[in-house]
């Protein structure tokens, strides 16, 4: 065998995906994330790249190409020849490395919760009403460590986003997120009793925002209500929904979604004494 790194042009790569003729069916979806990565400069040479058989045919790295192509950029790539044909079934079958692994690998505490969460925000910030489902959503390592590092807070934000998830089965993700972006956004709002509220449910008259959250989530958990494939989107809407109420003073007995909603915005007012009778301010 010989391995060699070249500069691969578009052009090459779509000459060199002329010689694929045995390989498993192209991923579009993972075609465009790798495609992205590359726009967006993650693009990094390893030991992975593509390799030929001895008849100078197409074995591994189909997709790595295609993205190439469709990205539009050179890019350096490791290119192995004459690979024998044997050694087809065993390539390619090791797990990816996911946003969690690259989170514990950085020594991240709760890298599942973490990654999900990070994830979320990154959708949150940049398609908020788009699905939060399908190859749309697939968000790279290198983005996830990129809003790591730009949004420090969300590793404090994990500790009531897990509280509120085992209170009412908020997901873990959707609930870190909403305490994040309504604290980054409104400093000024005390919610100790928000979280509170949402956890105990004692002494809650009907009609608190917190009350019909909660209880909101857990007839989701328990099937009583439609559930969607991307909860997490559901759930911080809700969740949004409720807060925005809740700042302002305003009762609010029925959470639902429309099949167009979008994602609310923060809620800038506040109500010095809320209708449920807890001062925000501290």
């Amino acid at each position: 065998m010989q391995m060699e790194v070249l500069d691969v042009s578009p052009e090459l790569a779509a000459e060199w995906l002329t010689r694929n003729t045995g390989n498993r069916p192209l991923s579009k979806a993972a075609v465009q994330q790798l495609a992205g990565r590359i726009q967006r400069g993650e693009w990094q040479l390893t030991h992975q790249g593509i390799a030929f058989d001895e008849d100078g045919v197409l074995i591994d790295g189909q997709h790595r190409l295609a993205a190439i192509a469709k990205a539009g950029v050179t890019v350096p790539l490791t290119v192995t020849h004459g690979v024998p044909r044997t050694a087809f079934t065993v390539m390619d079958t090791g797990r990816k490395r996911t946003g969690r692994d690259t989170l514990a690998l950085a020594g991240e505490a709760n890298s599942t919760h973490l990654a999900a969460a990070l994830r979320g925000l990154h959708l949150y910030l940049n398609a908020p009403d788009s699905p939060w489902s399908g190859g749309s959503s697939v968000t790279s390592n290198d983005q996830l460590l990129a809003m790591l590092d730009k949004h420090p807070g969300i590793r404090d934000a994990l500790h009531p986003g897990i509280a509120l998830n085992r209170a009412c089965r908020i997901t873990v993700t959707a609930a870190t997120i909403g305490w994040y972006v309504t604290t980054e956004a409104r400093p000024d709002i005390d919610q100790t009793s928000w979280r509170e509220g949402i956890v105990t449910g004692a002494r809650l008259e009907p009609g608190d925002p917190r009350l019909t959250l909660r209880n909101t989530m857990l007839s989701l958990a328990t099937g009583k209500a439609h559930r969607r494939r991307d909860d997490s989107r559901e759930h911080l809407l809700y969740y949004l929904k409720a807060w925005n109420a809740w700042v302002e003073g305003r009762s609010i007995k029925l959470l639902r979604r429309s099949p167009n909603e979008t994602m609310p915005r923060i809620s800038r007012q506040t109500a010095t004494v809320p209708a449920h009778g807890v001062p925000l301010q501290p």
